[in-house]
């Protein structure tokens, strides 16, 4: 009658251990049913399920003899089997976890979660560069680890809250998504502008150079007291703006300092064949200085009306607002030919709401405690480089990247 066995070894890596263990199973008389090799600091892991009518322990040679392993034999019971066929069964979910450097607390911490939501731990990847991961380097976007989950999670609202509490107790980025095909299969990423690609917002920097900031700071506190909607809120802001001379936008896009992270995001979407848009509540004027700076593919923001060198105070229609952001992200990914869950969309405001839950992967960026709340993902320590680990990208694969070109 056939059994099925477990071959474990373990050792110092070397070429060659996995066609001498496949001989000696050979020798053994062993049908190979599975295989798995991990190799780690240097220790590869390889392991064997077979079936054999014989004594497997009893037919393999001593490890040492033949592959300087240590070898070990584990006869498969019936109930191991079935509780493998029902793990297999299970969800499978990815923790991103990213911060400018990672301690031995924080990844307690995460383990305590996991488990405490009858998740299991089925493998841990490191994506950010080699070094210490508890040593800040200047170099990289930080230290980054991916692991691979599997389970039911027992409680989700739950799960978000202390996620989002871990992340503001350790100053670290934790991101929480199924592992499916889509996670390194997006095509489109968009990006809210004011706040999110550049560290201003650009109506407050020209309500500044006007000298009308507290009119339009004073417009902005009735808004977000719920006393005007977005496009009135818009439209009379707007509105304070009227004889601006449009000299001073070439002087303020000039200055726009850009988010931390943007240009080596830019340089390796663009080379990884992403499309990336702008879909932003500001002025098309500075999205387009963005885009020629950077190579937005694509960019949807509202027009000013300038006439005799002096901004009117009007915009085209239609305003771009939180409905609109949504609906040209879908009409982008239909023209495509591109499904929404191959969809990213990035943001920091309420605004961006709809559009961070149209897409198929919503990110809050740096954004303010409700949106962090409401958005699928939120990276908040990390630059918007940090992005490319979400995707599932490594600094090793983005190094060879750079290399091959």
């Amino acid at each position: 009658m056939s059994q099925r066995f477990v071959v474990r070894a373990t050792g110092p890596a070397r070429p060659g251990q996995t066609a001498a263990l496949g001989t000696a199973l050979v020798s053994a008389n062993c049908r190979l049913l599975d295989l798995s090799q991990h190799v780690a600091f240097g220790e590869v892991t390889l392991e064997a399920l077979v079936e054999t009518a014989d004594d497997l322990g009893a037919l393999l040679p001593t490890a040492g003899d033949v592959f300087g392993l240590d070898c070990r034999v584990e006869k498969v019971a019936a109930e191991s089997e079935a509780l493998w066929a029902d793990v297999d069964k299970d969800a499978r979910w990815i923790l991103t976890l990213m911060a400018p450097a990672l301690s031995a607390e924080v990844m307690a911490e995460v383990g305590a979660l996991t488990a405490e939501q009858g998740l299991t731990i089925q493998q841990v990847k490191r994506l950010s560069a080699k070094g210490q991961l508890d040593v800040v380097s200047p170099t990289d976007a930080g230290a980054c680890l991916e692991w691979r989950l599997s389970g039911a999670v027992h409680d989700s609202t739950s799960l978000r809250e202390k996620i989002l509490a871990l992340s503001e107790r350790f100053h670290v980025d934790v991101a929480l998504q199924p592992a499916n095909l889509w996670q390194r299969h997006r095509r489109l990423i968009c990006f809210d502008m004011d706040s999110t690609l550049i560290q201003a917002e650009v109506i407050d920097e020209l309500a500044r150079r006007h000298g009308v900031y507290d009119e339009v700071a004073a417009v902005t506190e009735r808004a977000m007291r719920g006393e005007l909607d977005f496009q009135q809120s818009f439209r009379e802001r707007m509105s304070k703006l009227e004889g601006l001379d449009e000299s001073v936008l070439a002087e303020i896009a000039d200055s726009l300092s850009l988010m931390p992270g943007l240009e080596r995001l830019m340089r390796y979407l663009k080379r990884l064949g992403y499309r990336t848009a702008i879909l932003s509540g500001g002025f098309t004027y500075f999205a387009r200085y963005l885009q020629e700076r950077l190579g937005f593919d694509e960019v949807h923001a509202n027009e000013l009306v300038i006439r005799d060198g002096k901004v009117t105070g009007e915009v085209q229609a239609p305003i771009i607002d939180a409905e609109r952001k949504a609906t040209i992200l879908r009409q982008i990914a239909e023209r495509e030919g591109w499904q929404l869950a191959q969809t990213v969309a990035v943001g920091d405001g309420a605004n961006d709401l709809k559009m961070l839950s149209t897409a198929g992967m919503g990110i809050a960026f740096h954004a303010k405690p409700l949106v962090r709340r409401e958005a699928q993902q939120s990276v908040s320590v990390t630059g918007l480089d940090g992005l490319l680990y979400l995707l599932g990208y490594s600094e090793a694969e983005l190094t060879a990247l750079s290399a091959g070109e």
